[in-house]
């Protein structure tokens, strides 16, 4: 693919993201690194057992706001960078893939940091509700990291930090 930044959000009612797709749109031969990330659903959070996570979006809304991260990303480390970000709307079971962001360059640091920050920027300022399916058949809508009321506010109730840039 010719495309320097893929952005795309898959329904998981007719497909599964695929992380080879990911790692195909960044790779080009003169690239000596690509970093992947590889969310998916875990069986526990925050001590209940989970049973599955729905996500809920507006993905015109949401594509636009990867594109403009990853131009954010790309404007850190310089043009000779490919990005691809996907995430999965709909219903998703423990173990399914729910976003993939990939990262390519000529250099396996640019490639990891890239990487990293798109992945902690998709997570912390795009509109993307997750709700969560519990084993005793409660479910429960997360606040999410896009939906913070202060930045002085050290943790969330997913039980780790975040350093917030939003």
């Amino acid at each position: 693919m010719s495309e320097k930044i893929i952005a795309k959000v898959v329904d998981r009612a007719q497909a599964a993201i695929d992380p080879a797709e990911g790692i195909a749109a960044v790779s080009d031969p003169g690239f000596g690194g690509i970093d992947v990330f590889i969310g998916k659903v875990r069986d526990v959070n925050v001590g209940r057992r989970v049973t599955g996570i729905t996500y809920d979006l507006f993905e015109p809304l949401v594509l636009n706001e990867f594109k403009r991260l990853a131009a954010e990303v790309e404007s850190t480390f310089g043009p000779k960078l490919k990005l691809y970000v996907a995430h999965a709307k709909g219903r998703l079971g423990i173990g399914d893939v729910a976003v993939v962001v990939a990262a390519g360059s000529p250099h396996r640091d640019e490639a990891f940091r890239a990487c990293r920050q798109l992945i902690e920027v998709v997570k912390h300022q795009c509109p993307i509700w997750k709700q969560e399916h519990y084993e005793d058949g409660d479910s429960q809508w997360s606040e999410g990291c896009s939906l913070c009321h202060a930045e002085s506010e050290p943790s969330h109730s997913h039980g780790h930090t975040h350093d917030h840039g939003h």
